[in-house]
């Protein structure tokens, strides 16, 4: 893909435009918080923009040294290198340029949950869970569960965490789906392979100044919590359930030992969920399918499966299968995956601008 040079004149002048307000210090508040999310966007692709800039310059001066007989040779061998590069670099320049979901810079929220096949489900969301907490510290990023409701054999059936650091949704949303399960579980004698399912939701993470709560919109209730974990909630009101009464949306937190930091952290797992609420409305169609995506739990649905037997890993959706489920499992195989997912993304959304 070609960017005309009009383009790469207007990415450079927008460019300097942001360098010298920042450099002002005239900038306050929410005026100051606007203009360095937008020079932070910016400056990769002007810097690539800059790069591509540099490159045709010198194919065009290259071009002209052809007409020495002294300098051909050189011009050429140098021409033929630019002339090979200079492709990939406007690609690059393209995808950079491509139009960003506001919220993949954000932090994100993971929730788990354990679909069908009963222990077994349970067991693979906690496996689930431990891939993504070496994911994330492959990435740089810091893992913190919020809650969890842990099995009895072990593993959660459902558990919510919030995943901290650079980029994270922009790589993590591609895990929200349906993950099926195929091995034989350390209870079957018979040696039998069973298939079990789990789902995976990534929300990003609102700024408290995108989603305002009122007050009066909540009713709030205190109790004694209860389950795996909770003996000593018996002596304490200590567990909290927010119901948001315009959406219907209900959070319950009892993880904690104080009733104020259940509360935070229900106030703040309801906030990411509104702020989802509203990127589904302004999403629209977008949005229906990745609820879809999602899906239910059920074994028939899913956007990828683990299988043990034969140790690989299959993702439906670009139909990549890797023979190295234990890396993936351990986080670092997961990387490739990942990659090959936000590679897809962009093709087609690169695609879609061709067409």
């Amino acid at each position: 893909m070609t960017i005309p040079a009009e383009r790469l004149q207007q990415i450079t002048h927008r460019f300097a435009e942001l360098e010298a307000r920042m450099a002002s210090g005239t900038l306050e508040g929410d005026e100051f918080v606007q203009a360095s999310r937008d020079y932070a966007e910016l400056e990769p692709v002007a810097k690539i923009a800059s790069e591509v800039g540099a490159m045709r310059e010198e194919i065009a001066s290259l071009e002209e040294m052809l007409a020495d007989p002294e300098m051909k040779a050189m011009a050429e061998e140098e021409l033929a290198g630019l002339r090979e590069a200079l492709p990939a670099k406007e690609r690059a320049l393209a995808v950079a340029m491509l139009p960003r979901d506001s919220a993949d810079s954000r932090p994100a929220m993971l929730e788990i949950r354990a679909g069908t096949g009963g222990d077994e489900a349970a067991l693979f969301a906690g496996d689930l869970y431990r891939m993504y907490e070496k994911f994330a510290a492959e990435q740089g990023w810091k893992v913190e569960a919020v809650s969890m409701n842990a099995a009895d054999v072990g593993g959660f059936k459902e558990i919510v965490a919030n995943v901290k650091g650079t980029g994270v949704f922009a790589k993590m949303k591609f895990e929200s789906g349906v993950h099926r399960v195929q091995r034989v579980p350390v209870t079957e004698s018979g040696g039998r392979i069973h298939t079990s399912a789990a789902t995976v939701a990534v929300l990003p993470e609102p700024d408290e100044v995108d989603v305002q709560i009122d007050q009066n919109d909540l009713k709030i209730d205190i109790y004694r919590a209860s389950g795996a974990g909770g003996q000593h909630v018996n002596t304490t009101d200590s567990a909290v359930r927010l119901t948001h009464l315009p959406t219907g949306l209900v959070v319950i937190q009892q993880d904690q030992r104080s009733q104020h930091k259940n509360r935070d952290k229900a106030m703040q797992v309801l906030r990411t969920r509104l702020y989802d609420l509203k990127r589904a409305e302004a999403h629209g169609a977008e949005a229906e399918a990745r609820k879809a995506m999602v899906g239910s739990g059920d074994r028939s649905e899913r956007i990828r499966t683990y299988n043990f037997p034969q140790g690989r890993v299959t993702d439906h959706r670009i139909g990549l299968t890797l023979h190295k489920l234990p890396e993936v499992l351990e986080g670092a195989g997961l990387t490739e995956l990942v990659n090959a997912l936000v590679a897809e993304d962009e093709a087609k959304r690169l695609a879609a601008l061709d067409s």
